[in-house]
């Protein structure tokens, strides 16, 4: 069985909501951040890094969620979480994942996690107010250009669908209507309304 380390309110929303839809066997463990849970050492033995998601399968503990989708996606092919069979269209999924990732989710930690960059208060206030003009800026270019619909890359469901809800899902606490990107605010009704979404929302 697949165990799932996460905490809500996280981008390991993705991954829980991805095993759901792909009918997994796995184990939900909740984290409590406020407790500081992500830095005990039972769990920095799973991962150094003490962030979530973790997942630990048969073969050992993976993290980053780009990469946690696509094993999810390539261990469950009948779940149809990714174009498996079409290397381009699959390297297309993993970088609209990757870009979540590396920039967007990024742009989004300035606000609570400057401390990462610079120690300065000064510097740190000024990262918070950055974040609303950058997430902005970053959503409109997901909902102008790389947007497909009526899901993310088209047609069809898949793996990058619960990682962008995920992150828009934390709009509002950046100070950024969602309802300025219509595109994204439509699908996220339209994720939501999943019966594998509804399933764990309880739980983030």
């Amino acid at each position: 069985m697949l165990k799932l380390y996460y905490a809500p309110g996280t981008c390991a929303m993705a991954a829980h909501i991805a095993l759901e839809e792909a009918g997994a066997d796995y184990e939900g463990i909740v984290l409590d951040f406020s407790k500081k849970q992500q830095q005990s050492p039972e769990f920095l033995a799973i991962n150094s890094k003490a962030r979530v998601p973790v997942l630990v399968s048969h073969a050992g503990a993976l993290t980053e969620t780009p990469a946690i989708l696509a094993y999810i996606a390539q261990t469950y092919p009948d779940a149809q979480l990714a174009p498996l069979n079409n290397p381009f269209e699959f390297a297309r999924v993993q970088a609209f994942n990757n870009y979540l990732s590396s920039t967007v989710h990024v742009a989004h930690a300035h606000k609570l996690r400057g401390h990462r960059w610079a120690d300065e208060p000064s510097s740190l206030d000024d990262m918070n107010r950055k974040v609303p003009e950058n997430m902005s800026a970053l959503m409109q270019m997901i909902e102008d250009t790389m947007f497909e619909g009526p899901w993310v890359m088209g047609e069809t469901y898949s793996i990058c669908d619960p990682y962008l809800y995920t992150i828009a899902r934390w709009l509002k606490s950046d100070r950024v209507e969602v309802a300025k990107f219509p595109k994204i605010q439509v699908h996220m009704a339209r994720v939501e309304a999943r019966p594998a979404v509804k399933a764990i929302l309880p739980h983030h």
